[in-house]
C-alpha cells in the first residue's frame, strides 16, 4: 500500500507518514460527552445571562470547529511563508480577510446589529506598544505551538503541551494588563488611523484599497513560491462525501469563508468583532484577585473595564467565545476520532511556558492578537492590523532559529511537504 503524508494534529512536528489519509472511527461517547456539556451551559447561559451570550457560544463553538477541521492556522501559515516560501495558507488569510471586509464594510457605516445597540471595529493605536507587542507575539506563538486561537483550538484537540501554553498565556496576558499604561502613555504613539474614516477614502474606498492589498500580498506568495520552489502542504486526514461535513476535513478556502462570516455574526451579535485575549486577562486578574492581589487598583480595570471585572465570567463575551472554541474543537476532534492527549517532554513545557508568556504579554501591548489584531483590525479597516502582521511575520523570522533548541521543526526547501 502506498505511504501517504499527511498533517500531524500536533503541528509542532513534521508531516507523518501513514498509509492512507483517512479518519479514524468516530469517537462516540467523546462526543455524547461534549453535547452533554454544551446543553448544560447553553442552559447556564439562558437562566443566568441575556441571549446574546448563547448566541456567541453557538458561534463560539462553530468557529472552533471549522479551525479543527481545517487546521487553520495563523502560526503555521507565518512559519511556512518564512522558512520554504509556502504561501498557500497565508492565501487563505486573504480570502478571509477579503470575505471580511466585504461584510463589515456596510455592517460599520450603517451601524447594523441584531440587537439594536452599537458596532465598533477594532480600531487600534501605532505606537512603541503595538511594535513590540506583535513582535513578541510572533515569537510566541512560533515555541507555543499556536497562537490564540490555536491555542483553542488545539487544547480542544486534546494536546497536552497547549494546556502549558493557555496557562501561561494567561499570566503573559495579566501581566501585560498591570503593565499596559507604561507602554501606552510613557512611550510615543499616533492616534488611530482606520483606513475608511481617517483617510476621506470612506468604507467604499477602504474597501477597494483593502482588495487590492490582499491581491498584491496573495500575487507575491505566488512569486515567491515558484522562486523557492516551495514544498506543497501536506493534506489533512479526511473522510469523503456528506460526512466530511460534520467529520472533516474542510478545505483552507471554504474555512477561511465560513470563519469571516462568524466573524461578521460576531460583529453583529455582540457590537464588536471576534476576540480572544482580553478573557485571558480577565481570568488571571480573577485568580489574583482571589489571592489577595488588589488588582482593581489597576488602570487596566477602570472605567468600563471595572464592571467586567466585578461580574461573572460568564458575563464577558469574549469568554463565552473561548469556551466555545474549544467545545467546538473538542466535539470535531471526537468526530474524526482524533482527540487523544499528547505527550510532553521538558524542552516542549519549556517552549509553551516561553510562548505562553511572550503570546499573552505582547496580545496585551499590541492590542489583540491573531484574531483581535490582525484578522479583527484588519477587517475593521485599522492600519494597526497590518502593522501588526508585518511585526509577527518579523517575530515568527527570528523564532525559526530558536525553535529547534526546544526540539521543534521547521520546514526545509528540501522537504515534499510542509
Amino acid at each position: 500500500m502506498a505511504i501517504t503524508n499527511v498533517q500531524p494534529i500536533d503541528e509542532v512536528k513534521d508531516p507523518v507518514q501513514r498509509e492512507d489519509a483517512d479518519l479514524n472511527r468516530p469517537q462516540m461517547p467523546l462526543i455524547v460527552g461534549g453535547l452533554i456539556v454544551g446543553a448544560i451551559l447553553m442552559i447556564y447561559l439562558m437562566i443566568t445571562q441575556n441571549i446574546v451570550q448563547s448566541l456567541l457560544l453557538v458561534i463560539g463553538l462553530l468557529l472552533g470547529y471549522t479551525l479543527f477541521h481545517a487546521r487553520f492556522g495563523f502560526t503555521s501559515a507565518f512559519r511556512r511563508i518564512m522558512s520554504v516560501g509556502n504561501g498557500k495558507a497565508l492565501r487563505s488569510h486573504m480570502v478571509m480577510l477579503g470575505v471580511a471586509v466585504t461584510l463589515f464594510a456596510p455592517i460599520l457605516a450603517f451601524g447594523y446589529s441584531f440587537f439594536g445597540g452599537g458596532v465598533a471595529g477594532y480600531v487600534a493605536p501605532v505606537g512603541v506598544s503595538l511594535l513590540v507587542g506583535a513582535f513578541m507575539f510572533g515569537i510566541g506563538m512560533q515555541l507555543g505551538g499556536g497562537c490564540a486561537s490555536g491555542t483553542l483550538y488545539a487544547v480542544g484537540g486534546g494536546r497536552s503541551v497547549m494546556f502549558v501554553t493557555l496557562l501561561f498565556f494567561i499570566v503573559g496576558s495579566t501581566i501585560g494588563a498591570h503593565h499596559l499604561p507604561f507602554w501606552t502613555e510613557d512611550l510615543p504613539a499616533f492616534e488611530p488611523v482606520s483606513l475608511a474614516t481617517s483617510t476621506g477614502l470612506g468604507y467604499g474606498g477602504a474597501w477597494f484599497l483593502s482588495i487590492a492589498l490582499f491581491s498584491l500580498v496573495a500575487w507575491i506568495t505566488l512569486v515567491v513560491e515558484k522562486k523557492k520552489k516551495a514544498p506543497k502542504m501536506a493534506p489533512v486526514p479526511s473522510t469523503k462525501g456528506w460526512s466530511r461535513i460534520f467529520r472533516g476535513s474542510w478545505p483552507l478556502f471554504a474555512a477561511a469563508i465560513i470563519l469571516a462570516v462568524l466573524n461578521a455574526l460576531t460583529l453583529m451579535t455582540r457590537g464588536a468583532p471576534w476576540g480572544v485575549t482580553s478573557a485571558f486577562a480577565l481570568w488571571g486578574s480573577k485568580v489574583a484577585q482571589f489571592f489577595g492581589i488588589d488588582v482593581a487598583s489597576w488602570s487596566y480595570w477602570q472605567g468600563a473595564n471595572a464592571a467586567v471585572l466585578d461580574a461573572s465570567i460568564f458575563a464577558d463575551s469574549t469568554t463565552v467565545l473561548n469556551l466555545g472554541v474549544i467545545l467546538g474543537a473538542f466535539l470535531a476532534s471526537a468526530a474524526g476520532g482524533l482527540f487523544k492527549f499528547s505527550k510532553m517532554n521538558g524542552k516542549n513545557i519549556a517552549a509553551s511556558v516561553i510562548g505562553g508568556l511572550f503570546m499573552g504579554y505582547g496580545a496585551r501591548l499590541a492590542f489583540g492578537c491573531n484574531i483581535g489584531a490582525y484578522f479583527g483590525g484588519i477587517a475593521s479597516f485599522s492600519l494597526h492590523g497590518y502593522i501588526w502582521g508585518v511585526l509577527a511575520l518579523a517575530g515568527t523570522f527570528l523564532a525559526l532559529y530558536l525553535r529547534p533548541l526546544f526540539g521543534l521543526s521547521v520546514p526545509k526547501s528540501k522537504d515534499s511537504f510542509c
